[in-house]
């Protein structure tokens, strides 16, 4: 990442400050920085007053009240307010405004899929009569596409409230193009993160502005229009050269009437209604690649080897070492090199000389694993491996889209339901118990959670 008097001269730029002024005005402003690996907000300043950007003394000053944070990213909210102050911030009529925002969100290494996703969503708009007032800012790692808020007559906007209209729009596009949606993201390759699009709308939220750094990725947040999807590309983001159209203050008054009167009608789910109701939870779509960002087979394999030894020993720990080990071992054999080779009958594992000593095949049913002697956890790649290690690789990210304990119950009593034969033998354990359910593990999760329901 760029230092940050680099950014600081980046953001006092004239034009940066043109365009950053003009679009936060009537918003609530939010900084974002990252201390000890933390993401921290700002909301509010000493005083406990509103963030906000009226012109450019009040941007200015944000970098001399807060050039001791290093914040690399600006944020808005989606509403514009008619008064900026802590007591009308929660005043629903005080929102004059709200955007309506779709929020696809990816990885630099699917983003030909992004940008096909935001074509589709696009297309889908323009269906509805809705073009003219749509532009689309790349956040980094996605796509923002916008509809701007004035493209709603005053008349729609006395007959619903701006946020009922935002939330209805996106949800019933994204419900309508669902299938379109589901098969292009399908195609996403990326590893490090969920590729997925979502409704976000709600009370607070907030975007990146026109033009502001990303929060760690050294690209800044430009703006294109529709017909530019296809040119667009990473280069347009570079903070020293952008590419940026001013078009995003464009609109045609009155073209989002049509699809907000559809979108209210179709859409069962509203904000407003549900903000002094706090039992009922806003139930928003969200549409993912069913491939569950960085939960695979690998978290699969080490959770049901983790529930075979526990049932097998009852020790927690072991198990939890065991697990990892196993899941390792299978990961290594297939896609790196193997974990062991046969030589005059004789098994040997990958470790060091030094900790030959240290190290044992001991028998788990009719298997061979290394176990340290001296740890008593089990060994592979020249590493013992640590509950703590397997809770880093299996527990924290089956936790990123299930409560783990949930997982874990499920997988042991999906493994009560073997012989203890099968259990014992690592070919039948393989074949029967994991490779049936590898691929659909989560799938059968869910399903169960909804039936319990």
């Amino acid at each position: 990442m760029i230092e940050w008097y680099e950014i600081k001269n980046y953001y006092m730029k004239e034009y940066v400050i043109k365009e950053i002024i003009d679009y936060s005005k009537n918003r609530w402003i939010a900084l974002e920085t990252n201390r000890l690996d933390q993401r921290i907000f700002i909301r509010y300043d000493k005083d406990k007053m509103p963030l906000k950007i009226e012109n450019e003394d009040e941007y200015k000053s944000l970098f001399t009240k807060f050039s001791y944070l290093k914040f690399r990213t600006i944020y808005a909210t989606i509403n514009l307010y008619s008064q900026i102050s802590e007591d009308k911030l929660k005043d629903i009529e005080n929102i004059k405004y709200v955007t309506p925002i779709f929020d696809i969100d990816g990885t630099l290494e699917d983003f030909d899929i992004i940008k096909n996703v935001a074509e589709i969503i696009v297309s889908y708009l323009e269906k509805y009569k809705v073009y003219k007032s749509v532009y689309l800012k790349w956040s980094g790692r996605g796509i923002h596409i916008h509809i701007n808020e004035k493209a709603f007559s005053e008349s729609i906007l006395n007959k619903y409230h701006p946020l009922n209209i935002a939330f209805a729009i996106v949800d019933f596009i994204l419900k309508s193009a669902k299938n379109d949606l589901e098969k292009e993201i399908s195609k996403a390759k990326g590893k490090s993160r969920e590729f997925k699009v979502e409704n976000k709308i709600d009370i607070q939220r907030v975007f990146t502005v026109p033009l502001s750094f990303h929060r760690f990725l050294d690209y800044v947040c430009v703006v294109f229009k529709p017909n530019d999807i296809q040119n667009f590309d990473l280069s347009w983001a570079n903070y020293k050269n952008f590419k940026h159209t001013e078009k995003w203050r464009e609109y045609e008054p009155g073209e989002g009437d049509y699809l907000a009167e559809i979108s209210i009608k179709e859409t069962k789910n509203y904000i407003v209604s549900y903000l002094n109701r706090s039992t009922l939870r806003q139930e928003k779509i969200s549409i993912k690649k069913e491939n569950l960002g960085n939960v695979g087979r690998f978290q699969v394999m080490g959770l049901l080897q983790a529930a075979r030894y526990y049932i097998l020993y009852n020790d927690i720990n072991k198990a939890k070492s065991f697990g990892l080990n196993r899941a390792i071992f299978y990961a290594w054999a297939k896609y790196y090199r193997p974990i062991y080779k046969r030589s005059k009958g004789k098994i040997f594992h990958l470790y060091s000389k030094e900790k030959e000593e240290e190290i044992e095949l001991v028998k788990i049913g009719n298997e061979e694993a290394p176990y340290n002697k001296n740890t008593g956890y089990f060994h592979i790649g020249d590493k013992d491996q640590t509950p703590e290690d397997y809770d880093k690789e299996i527990t924290n990210k089956i936790n990123s889209i299930v409560d783990y304990n949930i997982a874990w119950k499920f997988a042991i009593e999906y493994l009560k339901k073997f012989p203890k034969e099968v259990l014992l033998d690592q070919q039948k354990f393989y074949k029967r118990v994991y490779e049936p359910i590898r691929d659909r593990f989560f799938e059968e999760l869910f399903k169960s959670i909804k039936e319990e329901k």
